[in-house]
């Protein structure tokens, strides 16, 4: 049985094959060719997905928690266990970080947005006992600030500390659904509602009933109006939803800003 979306964003997204085995859907799809910088300023990095594990919150209210025990650890250039990964994200919070700084949300404190094994200096390329480092990136949206953190994890100490504005990392996953959930919740959203429900048979009230991949977007200055020029500068993403066990809705033409909580259309 096939079923292609197509009455109210337009069609399913050009390329997308739908091939039916029992009950479950399988879907090939090409996305950034026809969402990339090329045609309205995105970056054309892709980011997130439903289907990995959710990201951690920026920060949760409250005071910051001592940095827990080290717990398992990595050796060499190992990947971080989660037990780094978690450490290093509560060393990196300290309380000025924590009460100066918004998430996505805009509740207190960071969006983390990643952590990785930091490169080794350039001192220590050849010493196998050299201390495991890691870079924590944060997003603050109270003033689309990124903060990255380079924790050493043998001293528990924050070593570096940078900011950037004007620099997009990819989206999280944790962002991703925020920016499904202000679509949701605006007129502009009534298409993908009305898609979904074609698609399923079934009303969409949740971003949990989606799989989400996001673009970060950027506005070439002057090509678009209003509010959307901002974008860059502020935080502002590209939604591929897919509906799950089912095929991709074209969402393409919205841009949602999340510094600004707002939904805007693409012209042109």
């Amino acid at each position: 049985m096939r079923r292609t979306v197509h009455r109210h964003l337009g069609k399913v997204v050009a390329g997308t094959a739908i091939a039916v085995a029992g009950t479950a859907v399988m879907v090939a799809v090409t996305l950034p060719g026809t969402a990339g910088a090329d045609e309205s300023g995105g970056t054309g990095k892709a980011a997130g997905s439903a289907q990995q594990a959710a990201d951690g919150p920026g920060a949760a209210p409250g005071v910051v928690q001592q940095a827990p025990a080290e717990g398992e650890k990595g050796k060499g250039r190992d990947p971080l266990t989660d037990d780094e990964t978690k450490r290093v994200e509560q060393i990196a919070v300290n309380q000025q970080l924590l009460n100066s700084s918004e998430n996505v949300e805009g509740h207190r404190g960071p969006q983390r947005l990643d952590v990785e094994l930091a490169d080794p200096e350039t001192s220590e390329l050849d010493n196998p006992n050299a201390p495991r480092r890691a870079d924590v990136t944060f997003y603050d949206y109270k003033d689309d600030t990124v903060v990255t953190k380079t924790v050493n994890l043998d001293t528990g100490k924050v070593e570096q500390t940078g900011t950037q504005h004007g620099v997009q990392p990819p989206a999280s996953h944790d962002e991703n659904v925020e920016a499904a959930q202000l679509l949701l919740a605006d007129p502009l959203g009534a298409g993908l509602k009305a898609d979904y429900k074609d698609a399923t048979g079934n009303e969409l009230t949740s971003p949990d009933q989606l799989l989400l991949t996001a673009m970060v977007y950027k506005a070439t200055p002057g090509r678009q109006s209003g509010d959307l020029d901002q974008c860059g500068e502020h935080r502002c993403v590209r939604l591929f939803p897919k509906v799950k066990n089912g095929p991709w809705i074209d969402a393409r033409d919205f841009v949602i800003d999340l510094s600004a909580r707002k939904v805007g259309k693409l012209t042109g």
